[in-house]
């Protein structure tokens, strides 16, 4: 088996499976029983000033048949006296001494309650702190979670006041209601911080009854907006991920999380970037033993390839994310239906003729059996056709010889440039 040992800033797991701070990770009881079932690391849900919660709070989202595509939260913060938290962080980790326990963090933008809950949270034994400027929903009139998390200066002041007093790492869990997220991550990488996490939580709201015009969810009534997670955000995510993680002002380790239920995306982040996932929504979902899943996956999947140990492969796509602007404006490809395994349904058809390129023929053969042809020469390789087919390998997106040098539109447009500039000197 290959070795799924992580270490992120300093904060070592026996694996990159950490429960995200959420409902999960509300109590010892809940964090002990992760442990038991093969979790790595836990953050611990968000500690602060003791709060009021709501009735009701959470809602989903289905689409075709599954029950969660996506999920809705407007709980906040951990409703249960700082003491008793940490009472039970301590007897955790004195039980767990071998997996991570990180404590989230969110107090108001002053320096002496940062110093204060960083001091009272090390003294119990965390791995490490996770400041959270993300939470989307309530909270924001006192300048806490997402309030802080748009503003590049409160993100650097805050992480710096974290900085000040604490002893062991420091994460800055960013929020991804912000137009360009690689902007705050430079704020915590300039304010001191040892790693980043993304992404927290996107503003939504899940529905609208149309029978009695209540939102979904409602209390007694009225609703908010609140917080977007699950299978359908984790396109998101791992953009703002690759995003962070290619940046040369990034130079800090990434924990990936938004939409991550197994341990094929648990990959993916990885690939692009992330040292290790969170994981929250599939959880809830499905239970603490998904990760027996997620752990045997992940081996096999290392073992087929040779690798030795999971930190080799994180990073290893980054390099394969770029702009479009330096796409190969000559690579080609267009698709090939298979007459022997199509079932003639003639969705791609449709697809194609209604809102594509009109490049699908429908004709027969000798025998007068009708079958569909793409008519290559005038595919753009738009994929649709190959999206929309229910039938496994019924069409491949074929690559055609590359008849044309590389050619990007940014090599294009300097080319442009340095003949106008030759025709102005002559």
């Amino acid at each position: 088996m290959a070795d799924l040992t992580t270490n992120l800033a300093g904060i070592q797991s026996p694996n990159p499976f950490w429960l995200a701070s959420a409902p999960p990770t509300n109590s010892g009881y809940q964090v002990q029983r992760a442990f038991e079932a093969g979790w790595g690391g836990a953050v611990w849900k968000t500690l602060g000033d003791p709060i009021l919660n709501v009735s009701s709070r959470f809602a989903a989202v289905g689409f075709n048949g599954q029950r969660v595509a996506g999920f809705n939260n407007i709980e906040l913060i951990t409703d249960r006296p700082l003491e008793v938290n940490l009472k039970e962080i301590y007897e955790t980790k004195k039980k767990f001494p071998n997996h991570a326990i990180i404590a989230s963090l969110m107090v108001e933008p002053q320096q002496e309650k940062w110093h204060e809950i960083v001091k009272k949270v090390e003294d119990v034994g965390v791995d490490g702190l996770e400041l959270n400027f993300g939470c989307p929903h309530g909270m924001a009139e006192r300048g806490m979670g997402a309030a802080s998390g748009q503003v590049p200066d409160l993100v650097e002041k805050q992480t710096h006041w974290a900085k000040e007093v604490a002893q062991t790492p420091v994460i800055v869990k960013l929020t991804p209601n912000i137009t360009d997220i690689t902007v705050t991550a430079e704020a915590a990488v300039r304010g001191g911080a040892d790693a980043v996490s993304m992404i927290n939580t996107i503003n939504s709201l899940a529905g609208v009854d149309i029978h009695s015009w209540n939102t979904i969810p409602h209390v007694a009534g009225k609703g908010a907006h609140g917080g977007y997670c699950g299978p359908a955000v984790k396109p998101i995510a791992l953009n703002m991920v690759a995003e962070c993680a290619r940046s040369p002002f990034i130079n800090v380790p990434i924990s990936g999380m938004g939409g991550v239920s197994n341990w094929q995306e648990a990959v993916e982040f990885m690939l692009m970037g992330a040292t290790g996932v969170q994981v929250c929504t599939a959880a809830m979902h499905h239970g603490f033993r998904i990760v027996e899943d997620m752990i045997q996956g992940l081996n096999y999947y290392l073992d087929e390839r040779g690798i030795e140990k999971v930190s080799d492969i994180v990073g290893k796509a980054v390099s394969k994310y770029s702009d479009w602007g330096n796409l190969d404006l000559n690579y080609k490809v267009v698709a090939r239906i298979d007459p022997d395994t199509c079932i003639n349904c003639n969705k791609c058809h449709i697809s194609c003729e209604d809102t594509s390129h009109q490049c699908i023929d429908m004709l027969k053969d000798p025998s007068g059996k009708s079958y569909l042809k793409v008519r290559e020469e005038d595919c753009v390789g738009c994929n649709l056709c190959s999206i929309v087919c229910p039938v496994d390998g019924a069409i491949s997106m074929v690559e055609l010889p590359n008849e044309q040098p590389l050619m990007t539109w940014n090599e294009r447009q300097a080319a442009l440039q340095a003949t106008a500039a030759q025709r102005l000197d002559v």
